[in-house]
């Protein structure tokens, strides 16, 4: 048997790769008026960024669920679980405690990331542990490519940020003129400000020129996200597959439901994990 690895949505990877590589998923969750959604699962409204919901981490009797079956399937092999950074969600502390009380063949790995800043971590674990790679050099494998993900992102308005207050040292800047369209990105699992720009196209621009500044050179694995922007991620995705020849073509998904409504309408983000040195 194998090592089998466990991620949550938020890692946004799409279906033939967690079908490829069985990677399980477990359900982050949207809190709209009554209703308990889970991302992935039940049908979650287009539009949910524009309206009054909130988000919450996937519940111990989900993850249990998830890393009991997934360590059954592994024939005691073990698991390795790779959630979204613990400084933007109460999944990964939930996790550890899960995993505690379960068994000590459970691994948990804060990706410090989120989207496929995770998932591309997620992929490192599963094609080492495809190759037969036990469970302690998979664990290790997953923490290595933490280090190895970048993350950025273009926020076209303010007011999801606002609610979300999931943007260290916002205060300062969040109320400051409307024009602005910062630049973040993920610094040690916190979503930070990068950059503010007064036009949507410079602060693209600022991006892709940050993202290509990290990779340089190098085969970088690259993905674009976007919130009900599709015309956006395909053109920064076309950007990059210029500026950036030795990379593979970005994959472009949407940012999902619950990270959309952090960021709100319109953002676009680059998500990159540097190949091994």
């Amino acid at each position: 048997m194998t090592v089998v690895v466990v991620t949550d949505t938020s890692s946004r990877l799409p279906p033939d790769l967690r079908d490829q590589w069985s990677i399980r998923e477990v359900p982050l969750h949207i809190l709209l008026d009554d209703a308990d959604l889970r991302d992935g699962v039940d049908d979650v409204p287009d539009d949910i960024h524009k309206r009054n919901a909130t988000t919450a981490a996937a519940t111990p009797a989900e993850l249990a669920n998830a890393y009991q079956q997934a360590l059954a399937d592994s024939g005691g092999d073990g698991v390795v679980a790779v959630h979204i950074s613990s400084a933007l969600s109460g999944t990964y502390g939930a996790a550890e405690r899960t995993a505690a009380d379960l068994d000590p063949a459970i691994r948990v790995i804060d990706s410090k990331s989120a989207a496929m800043g995770a998932g591309f971590t997620v992929l490192t674990a599963a094609r080492a542990a495809a190759n037969g790679a036990d469970l302690d050099t998979v664990a290790s494998i997953a923490a290595a490519a933490v280090r190895r993900s970048h993350a950025m992102m273009v926020v076209h308005r303010l007011d999801n940020l606002r609610r979300s207050g999931r943007i260290g040292g916002a205060k300062a800047w969040l109320g400051t003129a409307l024009a602005l369209k910062p630049v973040l990105r993920i610094d040690d699992g916190k979503l930070v400000l990068a950059q503010r720009v007064r036009t949507s196209k410079h602060a693209t621009a600022a991006m892709i020129d940050r993202v290509c500044d990290i990779v340089g050179d190098n085969a970088a694995a690259l993905a674009v996200h976007h919130v009900a922007n599709p015309d956006g991620a395909t053109e920064v995705a076309a950007e990059l597959a210029q500026r950036l020849p030795a990379c593979e073509p970005a994959i472009i998904t949407p940012m999902g439901p619950v990270l959309a409504l952090h960021v709100g309408d319109g953002a676009v983000a680059v998500c990159l994990a540097l190949p091994e040195t």
